[in-house]
């Protein structure tokens, strides 16, 4: 994200760094201590691990996907030659949504379609901090460069899609042009959501996309100024070669599976594993998901954003999405007791 999707709507999420040595605990756990691992579809995970295993480069994730490609039975591969670990430090687990939307839109700008859906600029591919987002929209300094994609109806729709970092155009002759991560500005990610908190506004408990969205369409000159509370700004490349069925592009520049998918922080999950996830709150789920995408706002290594799919159905579910539990990632074995501590005498 690249995202590839940046793609997240943990949109009220502060993002901080701490000064000081993290503390993690590593604890390798047997199958049966994951719940319900018993009755998950371990065949679908191993389709969608598939997909992505073959970039992994280090041998021994390179021998395990040599042997998955011969399509063993997807339940024994995994207990045979993996091992559930849990990585914890001192921040609660937490499980968001992600989605690819859908726009209106055309291939020429009129009194309905006003919103350039832009192509990354030179001049901002070779400095480490461009233009600001309010800079970008009100200096005039996009004119005359050629850089739209398209056109859209709804600037509001057009943030969220830089939020998620891929989506779909619908254009008005039944054609549809997908676009995925271009490029950024270079500032840093400020949420909005976190901003109508602090102004009091709404309680955090209250605070989703479609709250956002709700709240800058009735307030349409403060909720654009809301916008550009969010210095950063994405640019879109448009996608030629993907299918109309085909999920958007992950962080590993492959399409990601629906409810199979998780966006990861890579500093704790290597890209492409298989994750066993326990999420609870409003319908619990239990599932073997593959790690293919990445997030700003994904950070730690029990943080992770569920990819739910593509519209606004989608998008609805993963916007409710924020609850607890807990993520297991599954390593090769001799890697993941490589992940324990030293014992000194």
């Amino acid at each position: 994200m690249t995202r590839a999707l940046w793609f997240l709507i943990c949109l009220w999420l502060p993002l901080a760094a701490s000064a000081e040595p993290e503390e993690l605990n590593h604890k390798i756990l047997t199958f049966d201590e994951l719940k319900d691992w018993e009755t998950d579809d371990h065949d679908a995970a191993l389709e969608v691990f598939l997909n992505t295993c073959p970039d992994l480069a280090d041998p021994d994730w390179g021998s395990l996907c040599a042997l998955a490609q011969q399509k063993p039975e997807a339940k024994p591969f995994f207990e045979l030659f993996f091992r559930p670990v849990l990585i914890e430090n001192e921040k609660a687990p937490l499980f968001t949504g992600y989605f690819e939307p859908e726009l209106q839109g055309s291939l020429q700008p009129d009194a309905r379609f006003r919103y350039p859906v832009y192509r990354q600029p030179y001049a901002s591919k070779i400095s480490d901090q461009w233009l600001t987002r309010r800079e970008i929209e009100t200096s005039g300094v996009m004119a005359g460069r050629r850089l739209e994609i398209a056109w859209v109806d709804d600037p509001v729709e057009l943030f969220f899609l830089q939020i998620q970092g891929s989506g779909r155009i619908k254009l008005q002759n039944g054609q549809t042009i997908r676009v995925g991560y271009g490029g950024k500005n270079g500032h840093e990610y400020r949420s909005i959501g976190v901003e109508l908190v602090r102004r009091g506004i709404y309680e955090a408990h209250q605070v989703s996309a479609q709250v956002i969205k709700n709240w800058v369409r009735r307030n349409p000159i403060e909720g654009r100024e809301l916008l550009f509370h969010n210095p950063s700004y994405v640019f879109f490349r448009k996608l030629t070669k993907l299918s109309s069925s085909a999920g958007p592009l992950g962080a590993m520049n492959r399409s990601v599976t629906p409810m199979r998918t998780i966006a990861v922080d890579p500093a704790y999950v290597p890209l492409g594993a298989p994750v066993w996830i326990e999420k609870e709150g409003d319908g619990p789920l239990r599932r073997l998901m593959i790690a293919q995408d990445t997030g700003s706002a994904i950070k730690g290594p029990q943080r992770a954003d569920i990819f739910f799919g593509t519209g606004d159905a989608a998008g609805r579910a993963a916007g409710r999405l924020r609850d607890p539990g807990r993520m297991v990632v599954l390593l090769p074995i001799q890697r993941a007791f490589a992940t324990l501590p030293e014992i000194t005498p």
